[in-house]
This record gives structure tokens, C-alpha cells and sequence, in this order.
């Protein structure tokens, strides 16, 4: 990470500084606590907002902090290096739950959430994933119909990344039926206190078991007609756009997973002795650490530079679906060679690692699995057929 460094502007360095040192402090003592107790860090989600990470990304005028995309995926990683929970917290507010707000919304939907989002009053969730539309998001079965000066919205959604938390929830639903998914599909704001609104179970869950993963659900929930989020009929393009740029965000928190477990792995060999000498002087160990070190710096080149493509305004979606794709499998990789190192310490909870591994597993599956990046990758480099 150090040789990165050269490359960062002051500013970056400094919220990477920052953003370091509160992971330090604030969020790794409490790391193995939620994991298990499977409790959402109120108390840490208050503190980042204060620090102006909420709305890292948004200009000053809506209360965010106007930081640039490559900042902000160095927040997620930092964060998960040492907590993907908080980690991911962080990156589905502000991708997926200010995103789509800030980019498709009217001036005065900003006014009217986006510095409340900004100021943690509340968080910002998404909701996409249908209990029987996951990668085919086209399939979308909830339904939204104009009724006078609302919408009457029925339908629910799974895998909601802070909806128990969240003020405001930007749904996707289905608009005309006689359209294709492209052209029959809108987005909009629902609001917690919208009549018809209800949160549902708390997901279970193999890893990030400190984020709120929650069912919503919508029932004869009605919205006022300024809740449609840009064009009628866009929401399939504008969910695409938003998943772009989400997996960027992925890819950092994948990144610092990795990282993670890579540095408790590169200590522990350092510290350990076998045969009267540490273990760390083993070819077969050191190989292993090896093969860390040069996936996790593969996976920051391409993390980066799908950060930078994106601030730069150049095309980024190839790049965001690859830098996603690699570093959550470097993330997987990575977290299982770290176990091996620790060998029977590493199986069990004194040592993060086996945190590590059991929460780098989603980063392959959120904002499109392994698989869907591989269809995005081959679409845009061989083109349509």
C-alpha cells in the first residue's frame, strides 16, 4: 500500500490517515462483537457521519464532504480491513442508497433528502433484489399504479442492506407490464413512514453479521407522484448505472478484506515458531504469503483505477465489473491461504481471520455474483452477438 501512496493527492492521504485511524480505534476493538452478537454499531455509523464520510462523495451544497471516487473507495477499504460490516455499511449508503438520489433525482428531491442522508439522520437503502428476481433484476415482480396524485406500490424485496435504519429506500417496481423490462420498469423514493411500509426479518447471515440485512415490503404502500425517481420507465437503466458504480465500492471493501487477513497472516508467521525457528522462514509459508502480496496489489491497481476512470469521467463499467470480479475471489483466496498459515489458531475466533474469510464470501455474490461480472466483462469486450 505504501508505493500507492506516492501516487495519492494530499487529500487522499490525509482521509486515508484518518479514515485508519478511526478503523483503529473505533471499529476493530468491536469487530469480533458484532460479528457475533450480530448487532448494528449504532454508535460507529454516528461517529463516521461526523467525519463526513456519509456523504464523502456529494457536493458541499447537500451536506456532503465532495471527495472524489477514489477517496471514497479508500474509506470502504480501510473500514474493511478491519470490519467488512461497518465497511459495507458505509459503501450500500452511499452507492446504492444516495446514488441514485443525487444522479437521477429532481433538484428538490436532493434538497429534500440528500443533506439529512449526508448527516446520518437517517441511512439510505436500496431495494432491487425480489425473492424471485435476483441476477434477472428484469423479472422485478412489484408493482407500482397510479392512483390520482399517487403511486400505489405492492411487492417486496430481499437482502436490504440498512433497511431497518433507513429513512428513505429507493425501490425499483414494475410500471407497465406491457413494456419490456427496459422500458417498463421505474424507480422511487419510499419514505419510513410511508403508509403500507413495513420492515421484515432480519437476515441470518454466513458473514457481515454486524450489517443490517433485512425484507421489506410494500403493501398498498402509497407515495405521493413526486416520489418517481426520473423518467417513468427508467428504472432498469438507472439500476444498471447504480450497480456500475456500486461495484467499485465492492471491490474496495473486497480489497481490504484482503488486506486484512493478509497483515494478521504476515505477523502470526513472524511471531510463530515450529522447529525452534518462526515460522515465517519456511519456503512453504513464505510462498503463500507471496502469492498474497501480489494478488492483493493486482486487486488494488484495478480497484484504483476503475476509482480514477470514474473521476476522470471516462468509461468505467468494464473496469468497475473487473476490479469487482478479481478482488472479491483475491478476497476469497487470500482469506483461506491466511487461515492456512495460522493453521489451527486460524479456524478458530481469537484471531480475525476466519472473520475474514466468512465475510470476504459476499463480496462475490452482492452487485452481481462472480458469474454476471463475467457476462458484463465478455459483453463489453466482445460486444453484442
Amino acid at each position: 500500500m505504501e508505493q500507492f501512496e506516492m501516487f495519492l493527492t494530499e487529500e487522499q492521504k490525509m482521509l486515508k490517515e484518518m479514515v485508519r485511524d478511526f478503523a483503529e480505534k473505533e471499529v476493530k476493538p468491536i469487530a469480533a462483537e458484532i460479528d457475533e452478537t450480530e448487532r448494528f454499531p449504532e454508535e460507529n455509523i454516528k461517529k463516521m457521519a461526523e467525519l463526513g464520510l456519509l456523504g464523502i462523495t456529494y457536493p458541499e451544497e447537500y451536506g456532503g464532504s465532495e471527495m472524489d471516487t477514489l477517496s471514497y473507495a479508500i474509506a470502504v477499504e480501510e473500514l474493511s480491513r478491519v470490519c467488512a460490516s461497518t465497511g459495507i455499511t458505509l459503501a450500500a449508503h452511499v452507492s446504492l442508497g444516495v446514488g441514485p438520489i443525487y444522479y437521477f433525482g429532481t433538484e428538490e428531491q436532493r434538497q429534500k433528502y440528500m443533506p439529512k442522508l449526508c448527516a446520518g439522520e437517517y441511512l439510505g437503502a436500496f431495494g432491487l433484489t425480489e425473492p424471485n428476481a435476483g441476477s434477472d433484476a428484469g423479472g422485478t415482480e412489484t408493482t407500482a399504479v397510479r392512483d390520482g396524485d399517487d403511486w400505489i406500490i405492492n411487492g417486496s424485496k430481499i437482502y436490504c442492506t440498512n433497511g431497518s435504519y433507513s429513512g428513505t429506500i429507493v425501490c425499483t417496481a414494475v410500471t407497465d407490464k406491457e413494456q419490456p423490462p427496459s422500458k417498463g420498469i421505474s424507480s422511487f423514493i419510499v419514505e419510513r413512514e410511508n403508509p403500507g411500509f413495513s420492515v421484515g426479518k432480519k437476515e441470518k447471515k454466513l458473514g457481515i453479521r454486524g450489517s443490517d440485512t433485512v425484507m421489506v415490503h410494500f403493501t398498498d404502500c402509497r407515495v405521493p407522484a413526486d416520489a418517481q425517481l426520473g423518467d417513468l420507465g427508467g428504472g432498469f437503466k438507472q439500476f444498471l448505472q447504480t450497480l456500475d458504480g456500486g461495484r467499485i465500492s465492492i471491490g474496495a471493501m473486497a480489497l481490504g478484506i484482503a488486506q486484512g487477513a493478509y497483515e494478521t497472516a504476515v505477523q502470526y508467521s513472524k511471531e510463530r515458531e515450529q522447529f525452534g525457528k518462526p515460522i515465517a522462514t519456511f519456503q512453504a509459508i513464505q510462498h503463500k504469503i507471496a502469492d498474497m502480496a501480489v494478488e492483493i496489489e493486482a486487486a488494488r491497481h484495478l480497484v484504483y483505477h476503475a476509482a480514477r476512470l470514474r473521476d476522470a469521467g471516462k468509461a468505467y463499467g468494464t473496469y468497475g465489473a473487473m476490479a469487482k470480479l478479481h478482488a472479491s475471489e483475491v478476497a476469497m483466496r487470500v482469506t483461506n491461504n491466511a487461515i492456512q498459515v495460522l493453521g489451527g489458531y486460524g479456524y478458530i475466533q481469537e484471531y480475525p481471520v476466519e472473520r475474514m474469510f466468512r465475510d470476504a464470501k459476499i463480496t462475490t455474490i452482492g452487485e452481481g455474483t462472480s458469474e454476471i461480472q463475467r457476462l458484463v466483462i465478455a459483453r463489453n469486450v466482445i460486444g453484442k452477438l
